[in-house]
């Protein structure tokens, strides 16, 4: 909010005083200005100009966001299809790898258990 409004704000509101108070009318509105200038500069906000200065630079960044993204699937559709496969079965092997681990543990697990228990039988 600009000083001219928050000065016409201020006057309204010592304007809305009791008729017994307007003696105190001018100093009650510079308290009110200084007051509602204090509580605005706590909020931290910008002015309009540089909302829209900030709006137009966001928007001209995400139209550059767009057009790169763009070239980069154009880019990549482009690439030769063995790079997309030797991708694919690098993952494919990644998985059968930990498949294979995940079933080299349970089976050590398993093991344990069982040499555990004749263990226990072999104590008695």
């Amino acid at each position: 909010m600009d000083s001219k409004g928050l000065d016409e704000l201020a006057q309204r509101l010592a304007n809305a005083m009791p008729p017994g108070l307007r003696g105190l009318r001018d100093e009650l509105e510079q308290n009110f200005r200084a007051i509602l200038h204090s509580g605005l500069d706590r909020l931290d906000l910008v002015s309009r100009e540089q909302f829209d200065t900030q709006r137009e630079l966001l928007s001209r960044t995400r139209s550059k966001l767009k057009a790169l993204e763009k070239r980069v699937a154009e880019l990549e559709a482009a690439l030769p299809d063995t790079g997309a496969a030797a991708s694919a079965d690098a993952s494919a092997s990644t998985g059968a790898a930990s498949t294979a681990k995940s079933g080299a543990r349970k089976a050590t697990a398993r093991t344990r258990k069982s040499s555990s228990r004749t263990t226990r039988k072999d104590d008695s």
